[in-house]
Parts: structure tokens; sequence; C-alpha cells
């Protein structure tokens, strides 16, 4: 049951990111996102094929990337910085809401399920905001450099990036990957922090 519920959770959390990202693209006067059907709660219109893979081989996965027009934005580096951030900080906020559901009802008879969703949103929040393309990390530190920065790191992602992210995230590090040791110690940091207060 943990294992379905695993997999349940994270599509719902895939889902709420992807919308996410789609809803403020949305309301930042890009109707990419609208036009192309993403601006939906429905799982269907988020999953990516491979990500969907993942998730049923690795018990871990990604959604389908919103694709936006930066044309249409009135601060193009600031309103892409904005909708970039918006997936993590979804996952973030149903990290906190579950947190704080599981510390102050402990008796709940669905805390196992509780703690499986606070940790697969914490999960999938700290992966994308690894400065890797094509996670959101990377748009984030893109649009926040100097524009001729921005560029030349821009051009480099084109080439290099996803060799970038296969190494990071099958290269063994320590008896395990590198994305999990990187990522591992932050979650249980916010963990600790989010269910014990310190």
């Amino acid at each position: 049951m943990t294992t379905i519920f695993s997999l349940i959770a994270l599509v719902i959390a895939i889902t709420i990111h992807e919308f996410a990202h789609a809803l403020v693209a949305d309301r930042l006067g890009d109707p990419t996102p609208r036009s192309q059907g993403r601006l939906t709660l429905n799982p269907l219109a988020h999953l990516d094929p491979l990500g969907t893979l993942m998730l049923l081989i690795a018990h871990f996965g990604w959604g389908k990337p919103i694709q936006i027009d930066p044309y249409n934005f009135s601060h193009p580096k600031r309103d892409e910085l904005l909708v970039a951030l918006a997936g993590p900080t979804s996952n973030i906020f149903l990290a906190i809401v579950t947190g704080l559901l599981i510390r102050f009802f402990p008796n709940n008879p669905l805390i196992s399920l509780y703690v499986v969703f606070l940790i697969t949103n914490l999960s999938l929040a700290i992966f994308n905001l690894i400065p890797i393309p094509p996670l959101d990390g990377s748009k984030i530190l893109i649009n926040l450099l100097p524009s001729h920065l921005s560029v030349e790191l821009s051009e480099s992602f084109d080439k290099f990036g996803i060799v970038l992210l296969i190494i990071f995230l099958f290269l063994p590090f320590n008896g395990s990957s590198l994305v999990s040791h990187l990522m591992t110690p932050i979650i249980n940091f916010c963990l600790r922090y989010l269910l014990l207060g310190h």
C-alpha cells in the first residue's frame, strides 16, 4: 500500500507542480500553457512519457515541462524567474501543510500516508531546485544572473545539460547516487524542522 500511495503522491505532486508553472505564466500574460491545455489539474495533461516510466521503475519521476513564450511577459527575466519558482514553491507549500498536519495531529490513522506525501513533495521541490537543465533550478539561476552571463550559461546548458543530469542521477558516490548524496541531508533537515521544530 505504501508503494502504491508513493506513486499516487508523486502523480499528485507533479501535477500540482506543473499546474503552478502554468498558472503563474498565464497570470503574467503568457497564454501558451492555456492554449496547450496545461492550465488544468488533470494529471494526464502533465505526465511526461519518460518521467512516468521512471515513476514505475525507480518510484521517482518528473512531469512534462511547461512551455512558455517570454516575449509575452512585461518583464521577461523577472517573470520567467517567477514561473520557474512556482513549481518548487507549490511543493514546498504542500510539504509545510502536510508537516503541520502530522505535527499537530500525530494520532491520525492516515499518518503514514501523510509522511509519504510530505517526503514526496520535499524531494520533488529540492530535486527541481538543482541548477541543471531541464530542472527549474537552471532557469532560476539563468534569470538571476546578469544578461551576458545568463546567455553564456544558457549556451553551455544547451550543449551539456542532459549529460550533467545523467551524471548527477546515476553516478555512484559513497554507495549511493550523487543526487541522493546531495538531497538526503537537505530532506532530513527539512523533515526535522517541520516535524520537530528544530
